[in-house]
């Protein structure tokens, strides 16, 4: 099966569509139900329009499965259907993950945006996988400047040998420490 090409601004998803909705810095997702509404899950700082207000949200711990008007959720942003991970899993039939998913509306969930958020929530309808590429690509930017602060500290530790000519393992070992921390 292939997966659908998403486009901003798609005026047309179907049943059990995941629908990626762009606030600036993160997406948030819902998933389509037909007649016009979606069910996600959100925490109380998610609403259209609330900036900085929205980004709170990585601070809660408590989220609310909601059922909403598609342009209510949306607001003024960007969105596309993004069934991202067609081509690694089979969707589950339409009307379980409509059934499934309305069933839950007005459930509360523990809420963590590492471990629990809107997008695990929706791939978990559509799939039976939660999972989140949105934190996946945080975690490898997170490792990736791990991984170039330490080589920057260690590359300072060489220049600063090679520029003063360190004479002791004494002095090559206090320098060491000094530009680790």
């Amino acid at each position: 099966m292939r997966a659908k090409a998403p486009k901003l601004y798609d005026g047309k998803p179907e049943l059990g569509d995941l629908i990626e909705i762009f606030r600036g810095t993160y997406q948030h997702w819902a998933l389509y139900i037909g007649d016009g509404y979606v069910v996600h899950l959100s925490p109380p700082s998610e609403v259209p329009g609330a900036g900085i207000n929205s980004v709170m949200s990585v601070f809660c711990d408590k989220a609310v499965v909601k059922k909403e008007k598609l342009c209510d959720v949306v607001g003024t942003n960007k969105w596309r259907i993004n069934n991202c991970l067609d081509d690694k899993y089979k969707p589950q039939a339409v009307h379980v993950i409509v059934k499934d998913a309305c069933a839950l509306v007005g459930k509360e969930y523990t809420y963590c945006v590492f471990s629990w958020n809107c997008e695990h929530f929706v791939t978990e309808m559509r799939y039976g996988k939660a999972e989140s590429w949105q934190v996946r690509r945080a975690r490898g930017f997170v490792m990736l400047s791990g991984v170039a602060t330490m080589g920057l500290g260690l590359g300072l530790v060489a220049l600063a040998a090679a520029l003063f000519g360190f004479e002791t393992k004494e002095k090559t070992r206090k320098c060491k420490k000094q530009y680790a921390t």
